[in-house]
């Protein structure tokens, strides 16, 4: 049991670690656009190359993981990630950041598949739901912080003080691109984690028929179920949205507010992310009362309201706002996750995987807002995104799953 919990702890800190390199382009999006001089089409890549990763990766994860196992998967995922930051800390250009951001993405997305059977072993099926909730705690915490990471990293000055971690870093990165500072620190924290995962053991997992990744035959049989693609276009429509908001909040108020992205940019991001955190508690609590078509019905219409109030109103209210669809957006995920998975009888395994394949939406989502941008300007590529919440808006209508959710009482 004491093995057990020690696997519980490592694997949330996995999820942390997953969640600090994955969550943090946003932030450097006006940087980036400065240092290399990219229109708003070109910035759009940056998620788009990170995320791709996952709709290429994952279901080639899921086989991995079924014939190395979970430790040289996450040891491959780490050493894929580390190898992404080093080139670009070393290569600073566009082209390598492109290619790093898909070596990240990849490694990220195979550790994604790793961890969740993982978790359900180490810590017991009775824990398992409790345990993910933690996870995704932390994950949330992780997401919050990375952006105040990249904020002291890019705003410190030595002050005549040459031993401070910022200072030690500034040596290794061009003159005014203090942001891929960040890079360093992700090439490091990646190296790490490597070291960490040679040296424990982790337990056996031995998977149930259903958590089993299937053929191709079962993948091509389940997405002729047209509920299988409506499922697989909500978790694209959903991370679209969550990263076509967090890409480009800080360039956003850089544009119409004149917000500094280095600071004031930065922290609205980390508000997003941890107004999700919050979110995602209160969701879990009213899932046990309110059936989850209805809670998703009630949130996409808060996000709907929010994204109109930071995309028109004064810098107050969209400092306000941007935060606030955070908030109502953070159950979604997991209530998609779980209507798909409550709508068909069998191989989740397969199922899981192909769901997991829709978050390369959180990479062409942002390209397309930045597409359109470049035309009509970033207010109006922002726009698209009450398209996506339509989607997902629509799910609570027209879902039909086999299983509720246990409300109290019932």
């Amino acid at each position: 049991m004491k093995r057990n919990q020690y696997i519980v702890g490592l694997i949330v800190l996995v999820f942390f670690v997953i969640s600090f390199l994955t969550n943090i382009i946003g932030p450097l999006v006006p940087d980036v656009i400065q240092s290399f001089n990219l229109s708003l089409t070109l910035a759009g890549f940056l998620p788009f190359a990170f995320f791709i990763a996952y709709g290429v990766m994952s279901i080639p994860s899921g086989i991995l993981v079924e014939h190395w196992g979970e430790r040289k998967v996450m040891i491959a995922a780490f050493s894929l990630s580390a190898l992404g930051a080093f080139l670009f800390a070393l290569i600073p250009t566009f082209l390598m950041y492109v290619c790093s951001l898909f070596l990240i993405g990849s490694g990220m997305a195979m550790l994604q598949v790793a961890i969740n059977p993982l978790l359900r072993v180490a810590g017991g099926e009775e824990h398992f739901a409790f345990n993910s909730v933690l996870a995704q705690l932390f994950f949330g915490l992780a997401s919050f912080l990375s952006p105040l990471v990249f904020s002291y990293l890019v705003t410190y000055h030595a002050d005549g003080s040459t031993s401070s971690l910022a200072s030690i870093i500034h040596r290794f990165v061009p003159e005014g691109m203090k942001w891929i500072s960040l890079y360093w620190v992700f090439a490091v924290v990646s190296l790490l984690m490597v070291l960490v995962m040679v040296l424990i053991n982790l337990p056996f997992v031995v998977r149930k028929e259903d958590e089993k990744v299937g053929a191709l035959s079962v993948h091509l049989s389940l997405l002729k179920n047209p509920m299988v693609r409506w499922y697989f276009l909500g978790v694209f429509m959903y991370v679209g949205t969550e990263q076509g908001v967090a890409n480009w909040i800080s360039k956003f108020l850089q544009t119409y507010h004149g917000v500094d992205p280095q600071t004031v940019g930065a922290t609205t991001v980390a508000m997003f992310w941890g107004m999700m955190t919050a979110g995602t508690a209160l969701g879990l609590a009213l899932l046990k009362f309110i059936d989850s078509r209805k809670v998703i019905i009630a949130f996409s219409f808060g996000a709907i309201a929010c994204l109109a109030l930071a995309l028109f109103g004064s810098k107050q209210i969209t400092l306000v706002a941007f935060p606030m669809v955070g908030f109502f957006v953070s159950v979604m995920w997991s209530i998609i996750i779980s209507l798909a998975l409550n709508s068909v009888t069998t191989h989740h395994g397969s199922l899981s995987g192909i769901l997991v394949t829709g978050i390369a939406g959180g990479g062409i989502v942002p390209l397309i807002v930045g597409s359109i941008g470049d035309a009509i300007g970033l207010r109006g590529g922002m726009v698209f995104l009450f398209l996506t919440l339509a989607y997902i808006l629509s799910i609570g209508f027209w879902a039909k799953p086999l299983v509720d959710n246990k409300l109290m009482g019932k």
